[in-house]
């Protein structure tokens, strides 16, 4: 396929090739080439784009994989750079019909189908306080699609904490999986159809709530933390052993470098305990939604210096605040048997509430 269009022409020109995204980029930290960063990309798409280079180029579908997506690059580009827009066209350029890599066929079908994940999140037992009904005002929690599956006490927690939230409990899904993974205009139809309801839209997790808010506006959608610091008090510090738990935080790279989100997550877990800054805190721990999936091998490069540092600094609790962080770095942790637990933040917040943290 060397047809032009592919990519939208206004970002892709905005590149200067000015090289400060490559410290930030994970995969040139492991490679050191010149083509596995986000200049090396844009250089390719705008071959492709020129019809000099072909989409389904083995090269170029090695770094339309390759790439975790995590947008470390956009924060530091001078030039405005929509580094993460690029990537999800060029995929749904390559993963398109039987090129869609195999691995993620049943998770989008999954997320696709609202009835599906309403029955598997009953039988799991994620919040449910509000029937269907389009007259709902105030914020309302959503509902990630694997997090209610995975992790349903992340939903409960966040209800308990978060006063007022409501939960309707015919919310399909947000959208983001799609889009990350070839199927854009899905993901950006599931969005909309979300934020139909008035209010806001609270999230847990920190990849739905990047997707949902470049779809449907900042304005629209606020991080769990956010919401908290809004509209509750933070509870006192968790004492373990008579002294302050030492409590650390993974970033979401969505969160971080799509939405901005950094300190309210801090000045809670401040609030909790004895807050210990993670060195790389704001880099990718390798999940990077489907990425684990499709490249296991790479993702497991990109965390093991995580872990070599979650060692070393013996935490109590180690806070994530996506369910893609949540699934990798607890496998993780109980893979170099730390004794660091990795919970969610609003888990971590409901424990402090209700004094369940035992030492």
């Amino acid at each position: 396929m060397t047809a032009q269009g592919i990519f939208d022409p206004a970002a892709l020109g905005t590149c200067i090739s000015c090289g400060f995204c490559l410290p930030t980029c994970p995969t040139y930290q492991l490679t050191g080439d010149e083509a596995a960063w986000p200049r090396g990309r844009i250089a390719l798409m705008r071959a492709i784009d020129d019809g000099e280079v072909d989409v389904f180029d083995a090269a170029a579908r090695e770094q339309g994989s390759f790439c975790l997506g995590c947008r470390a690059c956009e924060p530091v580009c001078p030039a405005g750079v929509p580094y993460g827009k690029l990537i999800e066209q060029l995929r749904v350029a390559q993963w398109t019909g039987r090129r869609r890599p195999w691995r993620i066929i049943p998770l989008m079908w999954f997320a696709g189908s609202r009835r599906l994940i309403r029955m598997v999140g009953r039988i799991r037992r994620h919040a449910r306080t509000t029937a269907a009904s389009p007259e709902h005002s105030g914020d309302m929690l959503m509902l990630g699609c694997f997090e209610r599956a995975l992790f349903p006490a992340v939903s409960r927690a966040a209800v308990a904490t978060v006063p007022g939230l409501t939960v309707p409990r015919d919310q399909g899904c947000c959208g983001a999986l799609h889009a990350h993974n070839g199927d854009l205009a899905r993901g950006e139809e599931l969005a909309r159809r979300l934020a139909e309801r008035p209010g806001r839209i609270v999230s847990t997790a920190g990849g739905c709530a990047a997707h949902l808010a470049a779809v449907v506006g900042r304005e629209k959608v606020v991080d769990y933390s956010e919401a908290l610091i809004e509209r509750a008090s933070l509870p006192g510090p968790i004492l373990i052993d008579g002294r302050p738990a030492r409590i650390g935080l993974q970033d979401s790279c969505h969160l971080r470098n799509g939405m901005g989100v950094t300190a309210a997550p801090r000045t809670v877990l401040a609030a909790l305990g004895d807050y210990v800054e993670v060195p790389g805190a704001g880099e990718c721990c390798g999940a990077a939604g489907t990425y684990a999936i499709l490249r296991p091998t790479e993702s497991r490069q990109v965390l093991a210096e995580k872990i070599t540092t979650l060692t070393a600094l013996d935490l109590d609790f180690l806070v994530v605040v996506n369910p893609g962080c949540q699934r990798q770095l607890i496998s993780a942790v109980r893979r170099a048997h730390l004794r660091t637990r990795v919970v969610h933040l609003a888990e971590l917040v409901a424990m402090a509430e209700n004094g369940t943290v035992r030492p």
